[in-house]
């Protein structure tokens, strides 16, 4: 029987971590229980797992879940694993609109429910609404949800035909089709992350059709690729402006806010 100083020792990806996950111990419990043997089901579990990530799988699908900002989401392979230049998103939100006044907030692609999740669970007074084409994400993010979010299952605003919002914030797939970082990325939702040969074919239909779905004064925030803000200021001067640029913590552009016109 292998014990978990074995497994330590033979420095299998994110060996750690996984120890924690199928023997249900802290890193600080690892350690100071080394000695421990694990039991048949046990070493067959990690060693799945081992050779999922030595396969690419990543760590989150195996966990089934992962932090973004103050609460943990459960995570399928439906949906996108949430990144921490996303936060960014919820900052810039927080920053705009008052805490103790009523808005109508749209997430669009919502998929784990990230963006919609955390602004409700911050701000409960606001209205937020999230949207997905895939069923299968909008059930996950239902999952995930703290508070009373209206979810609604369908293809950008083709799910709010008749509806009018404060803010809408998106993090739409933004990845060029030939993009080599997509080797990387093989086994989360292609979907939700490649958008055409310049990777701005979602956000050019939701800059188009926000505006018919923006209340007075409203605002679109949206994730962006980091060579992608100029492009993306051409397409909404027309009907927007007060436009603002965002770096994420790695000091690359990430998010642009605009103001309807």
């Amino acid at each position: 029987m292998k014990t978990v100083q074995d497994y330590l020792n033979g420095g299998a990806c994110d060996i750690a971590p996984l120890l924690s996950l199928v023997l249900g111990k802290s890193n600080t419990q690892l350690y100071a229980q080394n000695d421990y043997a694990l039991g048949d089901k046990q070493q067959q579990q990690l060693e799945n797992f081992i050779q999922q990530r030595e396969q690419g799988v990543p760590f989150a699908y195996l966990s089934g879940k992962k932090g973004f900002y103050h609460l943990d989401f459960k995570v399928t392979k439906d949906t996108l694993i949430p990144r921490p230049e996303t936060e960014l998103l919820i900052d810039i939100t927080l920053d705009l609109l008052n805490k103790n006044q009523k808005y109508q907030v749209l997430d669009l692609g919502t998929g784990s429910g990230i963006i919609a999740v955390t602004l409700a669970d911050i701000n409960p007074r606001w209205k937020v609404s999230a949207t997905d084409f895939s069923q299968a994400a909008i059930n996950v993010a239902k999952i995930n949800a703290t508070t009373n979010i209206n979810f609604t299952q369908g293809s950008w605003f083709g799910a709010v035909t008749d509806q009018a919002f404060d803010l809408i914030v998106s993090n739409p797939p933004y990845i060029e089709e030939s993009d080599p970082y997509l080797d990387d990325l093989t086994h989360e939702p292609q979907t939700a992350l490649v958008s055409g040969k310049d990777g701005l074919d979602d956000i050019r239909i939701i800059i188009k059709n926000a505006p018919k779905h923006l209340n007075k004064n409203g605002y679109l925030l949206l994730e962006h690729g980091y060579n992608q803000q100029q492009k993306i200021v051409k397409l909404l001067n027309k009907a927007f402006h007060n436009i603002k640029n965002f770096k994420d913590y790695n000091n690359n552009d990430r998010a642009i806010l605009a103001q309807i016109k």
